[in-house]
């Protein structure tokens, strides 16, 4: 029997918010220690880096977009009280997402130094970003292990698991880098190479700790995680029905962030360092707005599963006030003070004037960003994965057509080039925002 007047108040909002806020928060701090410590390694590490780390992400999201399609269904059959299945559904996600990181990981040894010599211009760039691929593709496997682990901690509503996880994961991930970057306990230093090696063994560590927290905190019997379940084909069929929208759409979606940076990087080594800091300065600002869609995306599946469809536009409104309420402050300081900020991930003087304007573009970009990602998140929390991969799809052709006449063409400054983000988000809140409210998501069955 489904509750018709199932609602979520802001408390619940913020309770089931708060730790994937902390874990994101800490995530991004692993991603700045990376930034903060190549940095102060040279130029070339810090632009490198950079074009390698979004390149390892445009792998990532693959595993990533599966995963946020498998939460979207655990998420709607925990609403629906169907404990077991959500599990069972786990299960298959994790069999499928296994062999499609043996198989990425395998092509990305063998295709990923034909792609750099076809794409990146400079050879010192190309050199030390192989160094950090090479090494950082390795740990894919336990990098899509651990999203599938999110995925049903998310979709459950049971996320005090991603902050105890992410915080062993930023110290593992500084200690690593620490020692194998710079050079310490007899280490010799590495460089990008370092940087790596670090993350990827922060990568096992984070697939250890939530193994380890399933075993000992979850009801396993109830979520049917006690024993593997016999592959069924129905099941799988659903799975990749819902996955494979949302895998396609993350790949799609990071890919053109790559090709950001590879026409920024044709511009100049200068320019890729200065887009590495905002890119990073960013990532602290973009992990909250995604902890609170993704929060939004997954109440909103629940919802749904209660059959409380007409709560949901009410949901978002509220989500994306919130969201607004914690990120608008931070984005003020941000711009008031950019310098602090900037020297946290690099000591090289030139870089952090040259680096002010973008940052302020990129601050007032987040304006249109917040409501594009909240409403975006909850076209996908309805399950008709399909229209927001169309949706996204539009937004990107547009966004990828600017950036190649803003940038590529035009050889524009930097922070010009940056405006590109607000092109997206304009054309991502319209069509979202239109879609939500027509109300074609009604009765959409997962």
């Amino acid at each position: 029997m489904k509750c018709k007047d199932v609602k979520y108040s802001y408390r619940k909002i913020w309770m089931i918010a708060y730790p994937i806020l902390i874990s994101t928060l800490i995530e991004q701090l692993i991603g700045m220690t990376d930034t903060a410590f190549l940095g102060r390694v040279s130029e070339v590490a810090l632009g490198a880096s950079a074009l390698a780390g979004v390149y390892y992400m445009v792998l990532f999201m693959i595993g990533l977009g599966f995963s946020i399609g498998v939460q979207i269904i655990i998420g709607r059959r925990n609403g629906e009280g169907n404990y077991h299945l959500a599990g069972v559904t786990f299960w298959h996600g994790m069999y499928f997402i296994l062999g499609l990181g043996v198989a990425i990981t395998l092509l990305s040894e063998l295709l990923s130094p034909m792609a750099m010599q076809l794409m990146v211009s400079s050879t010192q760039i190309r050199e030390a970003a192989m160094d950090y691929v090479l090494w950082r593709v390795i740990g894919l496997i336990f990098g899509y292990s651990a999203a599938m682990f999110r995925a049903f901690y998310i979709g459950t509503t049971q996320t005090k698991a991603l902050t105890v996880n992410s915080v062993v994961m930023l110290l593992s991930n500084v200690l690593f880098n620490w020692v194998l970057i710079f050079g310490h306990w007899g280490v010799p230093a590495m460089g990008i190479k370092g940087a790596a090696i670090g993350s990827t063994l922060a990568g096992v560590v984070s697939f250890v700790v939530f193994v380890v927290y399933m075993r000992l905190c979850i009801d396993r019997t109830r979520y049917g995680l006690n024993r593997l379940p016999k592959l069924s084909m129905h099941i799988m069929k659903l799975v990749l029905r819902i996955s494979s929208w949302t895998m396609v759409q993350n790949f799609i979606s990071i890919s053109t962030w790559f090709v950001f940076f590879l026409f920024v990087e044709h511009t100049g080594e200068r320019s890729l360092a200065v887009s590495n800091i905002v890119r990073s300065i960013s990532g602290l600002v973009w992990m909250i707005l995604i902890a609170f869609a993704s929060t939004g995306s997954t109440l909103v599946s629940n919802l749904i599963g209660h059959g409380n469809n007409d709560g949901v536009i009410a949901l978002t409104r509220k989500v994306l006030k919130f969201t607004y309420m914690v990120i608008l402050p931070l984005l003020v300081v941000i711009s008031l003070m950019p310098e602090p900020f900037i020297m946290i991930y690099t000591d090289i003087a030139e870089l952090v004037p040259a680096s002010v304007p973008s940052l302020w573009v990129l601050c007032a970009s987040y304006l249109l960003s917040i409501p594009a990602i909240v409403y975006f998140q909850a076209v996908s929390g309805t399950g008709n994965a399909k229209s927001a991969f169309a949706l996204e799809l539009v937004a990107l052709l547009v966004y990828v057509v600017y950036c190649y006449v803003v940038i590529e063409l035009m050889r524009s400054d930097v922070a010009v080039c940056w405006t590109a983000e607000a092109v997206y988000a304009a054309v991502m809140v319209i069509m979202c925002r239109v879609y939500l409210w027509s109300g074609h998501w009604r009765g959409k069955m997962i």
